[in-house]
């Protein structure tokens, strides 16, 4: 006899969590389905070499939301951040640069380089976080659909455009923002391409783009958007990204949210134009009215649903969403952290540095994207090299470390040959550059996992590895994630609905589209 839940989250990552944890707070009998035998999806800790535990994927907490740490008792829950040092970018020749939240520290060190960028980075730093005020308030908006098809679109879009009528002439700085390249948009502020490399770094991260592509100025507003502590709001969480997971789920199972893992979906079940719940890989039916997705969209729209369910141009339109990542990770158990030929408690101001960046002029960032542009792995890669073990002593064995490397470019598909065979050859690569600016550190190696892009995919089910679940370009955001008509967390199907990073307002530990999409079917059940 089939299973009966008022609602079923597919994928028990934090997006699906947090949607799961607002469903079972507002009375529905709520269930989220896992397909691993560990739920957080992204945001996961495990102990991948005994005694050292990795954060897998996500491996810094900026982009959680307050409202959803407020509103899920996320510090009673075990929910604790550490703070990361400055940032701190490791430059040839032994040189140095820091990114502080400081003013008076950043400018100090910018001047290092340019007087003038650092007279004019208070400025520039005003600009940006006006743009990114306008940002936050978004995030927690449903798109509304502006072609207005209907009374109910029109009405939402009028609303909309009145709520935000006062923004004005600051409308164009998002214009900017979403249709200039990283560089051109630092260009029109600083001469110095260490101090817009420090800015324009974020504009690669997890995006299949360089510091002059267009439309890859946004990017760098999507990752300093957090609200907390730190250069960029980023810090650690204590034992490790997973936390952020169980605290949403003890949180959930607190309202009896029910979690079952090593559950994989096999279909989303339909008759008459709605949903009517889901089927499992072992044959298990479980019946409800509401099905929401954590999933990405490709999986949602293109595996779970034969696409006879749903239209022709929504098909299209998720067939053609972009999600082709070149980003890797390389979680590493050492003996050793990596010690800096650049740095300098002294100078620098703090005794470590667990937040760093390997990536020093506009021009390497560029010929790294370049490389893989053509199909092969950047020869010299951006890395960014966090060292949490040194603030969290819960992660590692005393006296031993856990680092974690992210970077790019890798591409999803090498030009030649493939990762089944590359993959060492690219690990070389990757603890050579890392060598070159903290020497011999690769001699400290006790044991590392290596995740590319076809990895990502494999454990997690992003298409193609992308840790957003799909770029973030104009295209591609508010009115246009994933798809037009179907940004407002809705689908075609009645009681279907989307609660993950494929959803305004993308990928990042932030839990915003598993809040926002809790809310619509809440409103839409009368709650």
């Amino acid at each position: 006899m089939a299973e009966r839940y008022d609602a079923v989250i597919i994928g028990g990552g934090h997006n699906g969590l947090t949607c799961g944890a607002y469903l079972a707070r507002a009375g529905l009998r709520t269930l989220v389905l896992e397909r691993r035998d560990v739920i957080g999806g992204a945001a996961v800790t495990e102990e991948v070499i005994p005694g050292f535990k990795f954060s897998v994927f996500s491996y810094l907490m900026s982009l959680l939301h307050p409202k959803v740490i407020a509103d899920l008792e996320l510090h009673k829950h075990g929910f604790e951040v550490l703070p990361a040092s400055d940032m701190f970018s490791s430059l040839p020749g032994g040189d140095h640069l820091v990114f502080s939240d400081t003013m008076a520290k950043t400018q100090a060190s910018f001047a290092r380089f340019s007087e003038k960028d650092a007279a004019i980075y208070p400025d520039f730093d005003r600009y940006l976080m006006e743009a990114a005020q306008i940002v936050r308030r978004l995030l927690l908006e449903t798109p509304p659909d502006p072609s207005c098809r209907d009374w109910r679109a029109f009405k939402q879009t009028a609303q909309f455009l009145w709520k935000y009528r006062k923004i004005g002439g600051k409308l164009f700085r998002l214009i900017d923002l979403v249709t200039m390249s990283a560089d051109d948009y630092l260009s029109e502020w600083f001469e110095s391409t260490h101090v817009k490399a420090a800015l324009a770094y974020y504009s690669g991260i997890g995006t299949f783009a360089g510091p002059r592509t267009p439309g890859s100025a946004y990017v760098i507003m999507h990752h300093v958007m957090g609200e907390h502590a730190g250069a960029g709001g980023w810090g650690f969480v204590r034992g490790g990204m997973g936390t952020i997971t169980q605290a949403i789920a003890a949180y959930g199972r607190g309202k009896e949210l029910q979690i079952r893992t090593n559950a994989a979906v096999a279909s989303i079940d339909t008759t008459g134009g709605r949903v009517t719940g889901v089927t499992l890989e072992d044959g298990t039916r479980i019946v409800a009215s509401v099905v929401a997705s954590n999933v990405s969209a490709k999986l949602t729209f293109l595996k779970f649903l034969p696409e006879s369910a749903l239209p022709a141009e929504l098909v299209r339109d998720v067939k053609t969403y972009r999600t082709f990542s070149t980003a890797f990770k390389v979680n590493i158990a050492c003996e050793r952290l990596p010690q800096y030929r650049a740095f300098d408690p002294a100078v620098c101001g703090f005794p470590y540095p667990t937040y760093a960046h390997i990536g020093p002029t506009i021009e390497y960032l560029e010929r790294a994207y370049d490389d893989a542009k053509w199909g092969d792995w950047s020869r010299d890669p951006f890395i960014t090299p966090v060292a949490p073990s040194f603030v969290d002593d819960t992660i590692a064995p005393s006296g031993k470390h856990v680092v974690h490397l992210f970077g790019g470019h890798a591409p999803y598909t090498l030009k030649e040959g493939g990762w089944e065979t590359r993959k060492p050859d690219f690990v070389k690569n990757v603890l050579r550059v890392m060598d070159e600016h903290a020497p011999g550190f690769s001699d400290g190696i006790i044991g590392m996992q290596v995740l590319t892009p076809p990895d990502i995919e494999a454990r997690i089910g992003s298409p193609h590895g992308h840790i957003f679940h799909g770029e973030l370009n104009i295209d591609q955001l508010f009115f246009a994630r994933p798809a037009p008509h179907w940004a407002d967390y809705r689908s075609p199907l009645k009681g279907l609905y989307q609660c993950g990073s494929s959803a305004h307002p993308g990928g990042g530990v932030g839990g915003v589209p598993g809040h926002n999409a809790a809310r619509e079917i809440l409103r839409d059940l009368g709650r």
